[in-house]
């Protein structure tokens, strides 16, 4: 087991209440128990202890030993890790069907209500949405790389962000999608951006040659990712970030759009800048 990693903490991944991810971890530790012994052991009252412990056995995480007492004893971990899928997918199923059930009404009641806000979004407000940079602009970028079908263009200072969408590009590359990747030139970075683009690049190299790269010449006003951009307008996304410097990270807001034509225009620039105005004589890390 990763020492770094407490017995506590691999148990979150359940979603368990704190009452029964105490019981859940001492009876993985004593083996088996009645339910007083465990309410002792863990602190848990005695007027709780039950009900936690049906909790457990109810998502069949534990068994009842029949008895007088009754003991309580937990399902092996990798059996442990195996429920928790099943409770998981049983609770999804369950949700589909709940939503299944509601959908034709759902639409029929509130498409309506929806077309008429519709009506009052000017061509502006419909192009974009917005929101905070870090995890919602990850997720969002995320979701796009997730929904790509031909190809992924990338305007980044050093791709700072990969760790977070490396899942998403991973499947992307495996759908056969062209990913490109136009780096700021390491000499317009600072010494910190310059040593993480370069671990970067090296990440690339190693991992994933098929993500070609090239180098800005110049500072870009914009930085983001477009997907499936078309000339003839009929499809692409995109998540941007204009360039603030003096705003701090955590106080920007990035662009969302699936406007096709802006999404051309923006592939336009990526193509002008790739072709014309990078740099060639960066060596390989």
């Amino acid at each position: 087991m990763n020492d770094s990693h407490q017995p506590s903490e691999l148990l979150d991944a359940f979603e368990l209440t704190e009452y029964e991810e105490q019981a859940l971890q001492s009876l993985i530790e004593l083996g088996r128990s009645t339910a007083p012994s465990l309410s002792e052991a863990t602190g848990i009252p005695k007027a709780r202890v039950y009900g936690v412990l049906d909790n457990l056995s109810d998502e069949g995480f534990i068994k009842i030993i029949p008895g007088r007492p009754k003991e309580y004893e937990t399902k092996p971990p990798a059996e442990l890790l195996d429920q928790a899928i099943e409770n998981e997918r049983q609770e999804y199923a369950s949700f589909k069907k709940q939503i299944e059930d509601i959908e034709e009404e759902f639409v029929e009641t509130l498409a309506p209500i929806y077309e008429r806000g519709r009506d009052e979004i000017s061509t502006t407000e419909e192009l974009f949405h917005v929101v905070d940079v870090g995890e919602p602009s990850e997720r969002e970028t995320r979701s796009i790389y997730r929904d790509a079908t031909n190809c992924v263009h990338v305007i980044t200072k050093s791709f700072e962000y990969f760790d977070a969408v490396e899942p998403a590009v991973t499947d992307a590359l495996e759908r056969g999608c062209e990913i490109r990747v136009l780096f700021l030139d390491p000499e317009l970075l600072e010494e910190s951006n310059q040593a993480h683009q370069q671990r970067m690049r090296q990440h690339l190299n190693s991992s994933y040659p098929a993500i070609e790269y090239r180098f800005s010449a110049k500072r870009l006003p914009w930085r983001g990712t477009v997907v499936d951009p078309s000339l003839s307008y009929d499809s692409g996304a995109a998540v941007l970030l204009v360039e603030e410097e003096d705003i701090p990270l955590h106080n920007r807001q990035a662009a969302i759009t699936d406007n096709a034509s802006f999404v051309a225009g923006l592939e336009r620039y990526f193509d002008l800048i790739w072709q014309y105005d990078t740099v060639d004589d960066r060596p390989n890390p």
